[in-house]
């Protein structure tokens, strides 16, 4: 199993260290950025190799064809449900790090994920498209707020806690303390990793550099980590103005990283292959906007927040300290996804007013004909199965027909685009079929 992703290995015979299967590029990439970017003769003869395998396959036309779904579903025409499965921390249980032939810890983080793109089409078979490309991506780190969560726990991807910094409260002196954390981009890092990929694969797969510097902008994250779970709660009621107050710094902080990279020409499109937000992929042709001249805006590109973290708060509270905040960043992007595992049905009337708003999340703590009847054919009703159901050696394969049968009857009732996601994924017991045969029956479920 995968060890926890803040935690750096230094035995290339050890397993790679991202709880996530290498499957958040967030992550991935301040994995990427402990390392050292040098590869010996024999890694780039390994790497060369399963890039002319990635390459094959990314030639088929099917590839081309899997693109083109996603941008008719995007553009909410009628398409077949579009099926989505990511392993993540199960990927360890497919591609063993022991088999790697990689022998430099870049080289094998690398190699897994090439395999893991070789693995994903012949075997898996979702609706991924292979691309002949290999991304490499700006190397930044941020600076201190002067207040940090000290974490406990979480070793080997276990549970954790930590000590929130702000667990004192929230008054003028604390917010005047606080310092805006700042995005630093590290350009002659940046510039050795591409030089470092290309002298691998041109020839073979487009390298290409790009900019990704969040997954969420929710913010909710960031507020508990600062003042902590129950004390946020209790803020609701006892000092809801420090609330305001502090989801404004974070806010503000936000925009500033925005505008900083929006300037320096840091942002890449993410309109393509990206696994964007909480699902599917971002193939789309309408982004970027047509007065497009080059420079990435954030007009151009996909936003995306969700707000987990305050899923046992009222609809009106949400309203009230959490989504204005998060709406002001999103009216910058050109199109819009919203929520992950949250379920939004209590919410979605403050959701819905997001402009550009195209895909909403799902989860699987959702009701399905609720949100089915809410979004219509207006937005792509992004279903988030239980990752459960293939958690198991044996899977119940009634049980898995029953769910998606659930969420295609509801979509279908009121015309609504579907794709259905298997994400969070935390095992499969040792068993890949379980993978493999739940596109199956997702196919099978769609087609019915």
């Amino acid at each position: 199993m995968a060890t926890h992703a803040n935690a750096m290995y230094k035995n290339p015979d050890e397993i790679l260290c991202d709880a996530n299967g290498l499957s958040w590029t967030i992550s991935y990439i301040g994995l990427i950025a402990k390392q050292e970017f040098s590869m010996g003769a024999q890694d780039r003869v390994v790497l060369r190799e399963l890039a002319r395998k990635v390459a094959e396959l990314a030639a088929q036309p099917r590839q081309a064809q899997i693109a083109q779904r996603w941008k008719d579903h995007h553009a909410l025409k009628a398409t077949a449900p579009l099926i989505f499965c990511d392993p993540e921390n199960a990927w360890y249980e497919l591609i063993r790090t022991d088999e790697l032939r990689c022998k430099s810890s870049l080289g094998r983080i690398w190699e897994f994920k090439l395999r893991k793109e070789i693995y994903w089409a012949e075997n898996i078979k979702d609706d991924r498209a292979v691309l002949p490309t290999f991304s490499v991506h700006y190397v930044w780190e941020k600076t201190s707020r002067g207040f940090d969560s000290k974490v406990v726990g979480g070793k080997d991807g276990s549970a954790y806690s930590w000590e929130a910094p702000l667990k004192a409260g929230i008054d003028l002196d604390v917010l005047h303390a606080l310092k805006p954390a700042k995005l630093i981009v590290d350009r002659v890092r940046t510039k050795a990793l591409e030089a470092l990929a290309h002298d691998i694969f041109d020839g073979i797969l487009e390298v290409k550099l790009e900019g990704v510097y969040w997954w969420s902008l929710g913010m909710t994250t960031d507020l508990i980590m600062l003042r902590g779970f129950e004390n946020v709660l209790f803020d609701f009621y006892d000092n809801p103005q420090g609330v305001h107050e502090l989801m404004a710094f974070l806010r503000d902080e936000n925009l500033a990283m925005l505008d900083y990279l929006e300037k320096n020409q840091l942002l890449t499109l993410n309109n393509g292959g990206d696994f964007h937000g909480t699902g599917g992929y971002a193939w789309t042709d309408e982004l970027p906007v047509a007065d497009f001249k080059g420079n990435v805006r954030l007009k151009d590109m996909w936003g995306f927040c969700e707000s987990q973290e305050t899923v046992g708060v009222s609809p009106e509270m949400f309203a009230e300290f959490i989504f204005p905040y998060q709406l002001q960043m999103l009216e910058r992007f050109g199109l819009n996804i919203y929520g992950c595992c949250e379920p939004l049905d209590t919410r979605i009337e403050s959701v819905l007013k997001i402009p550009r708003l195209r895909k909403v999340t799902v989860s699987p703590w959702s009701s399905d004909e609720a949100m089915a009847e809410r979004l219509g054919s207006n937005y792509v009703f992004c279903k988030k199965v239980n990752p459960s159901r293939i958690a198991t050696a044996e899977i119940d394969e009634g049980v898995i027909r029953a769910e998606l049968h659930t969420a295609f009857t509801a979509a279908k009732k009121h015309n609504c685009p579907v794709e259905v996601l298997m994400r969070d994924v935390m095992t499969i017991s040792g068993n890949p079929n379980n993978l493999i045969r739940w596109v199956q029956i997702a196919r099978e479920e769609a087609e019915t």
